[in-house]
């Protein structure tokens, strides 16, 4: 998904209102990707206007619970943090009692601000938080464009805001943090082949058992997937293109499944690309 800089900085203008109304602000990462889709720009405007900031890692349940446990004392030096599995139900509970024990004094109603990058679940964490489904969801990154506001209790208010997308990042470090569609890739092969290699360097095996492939390398992988699935241009030639952008979604929605490590290994997101 493209923004020009007039539209970043409408974004940023309405959660930068949000914020300074609110009484608490759920920062919401992505399990398989905790380092890579935090924004310190949104950490410092929170930590400048003096709101309490919560991190909630979504999608716990696609990697090992050791290693949510790992991520929540990396992130817990700096505030306070639960991992939580919003399609699962799992963790919720915690997420209602960490809210009220952040929030300021005894207020009869807090606002809670969700923020975060698109796609890392941020409208389903409403969802659980209000107990039914009315918050608007969907794969495709972005897809909250508007600031909209629900009553989850008699004591708490839930704002949902446009997702946050930095404006100067690569394809390949978009797509890593969830912010970016395959369809709205100018080289989507290109971009695939990246990810594929951070996913053999991280987990060998995912390929094989994602898509049984037996090959080894991102450009046969993608061959091996397209011959498969039988994806063909005229004249027969494999359509490399449809293959890579299958990797991407599933990567996006979460049927591709590796996890970038905490730091203990001496990995980190901008070091594994």
């Amino acid at each position: 998904m493209s923004m020009d800089k007039s539209s970043f900085r409408e974004a940023w203008r309405k959660v930068r209102k949000i914020i300074r109304n609110a009484d608490v602000v759920l920062e919401v990462l992505e399990a398989r990707n905790p380092m890579g889709t935090r924004s310190l720009k949104l950490e410092k405007l929170v930590s400048r206007l003096g709101k309490p900031l919560i991190l909630v890692i979504n999608k716990a349940d696609l990697v090992p619970r050791e290693i949510m446990d790992e991520w929540k004392n990396v992130f817990e030096k700096e505030y306070p943090t639960i991992y939580i599995s919003a399609r699962k139900r799992l963790g919720t509970t915690f997420l209602w009692k960490t809210i009220r024990k952040v929030v300021p004094g005894n207020k009869p109603v807090v606002k809670v601000a969700v923020v975060g990058y698109p796609n890392v679940g941020k409208s389903s964490i409403i969802n659980i938080l209000k107990g039914r489904h009315s918050a608007s969801t969907s794969p495709k990154a972005g897809y909250t464009k508007h600031v909209q506001e629900y009553r989850a209790s008699r004591w708490l208010k839930v704002i949902d805001t446009p997702g946050v997308i930095p404006l100067r990042e690569s394809e390949v470090t978009l797509v890593l943090r969830f912010a970016l569609n395959p369809e709205d890739l100018s080289d989507p092969v290109g971009t695939a082949c990246k990810l594929i290699k951070l996913g053999l360097k991280l987990h060998p095996e995912v390929f094989k058992e994602t898509y049984k492939v037996q090959s080894k390398t991102p450009e046969e992988i993608l061959r091996e997937i397209a011959l498969k699935r039988g994806l063909l241009l005229k004249g027969g030639k494999l359509n490399i293109e449809e293959a890579a952008r299958i990797v991407l979604r599933d990567w996006i929605n979460g049927k591709l499944v590796f996890y970038i490590p905490p730091p203990r290994s001496k990995q980190s997101f901008s070091n594994t690309l």
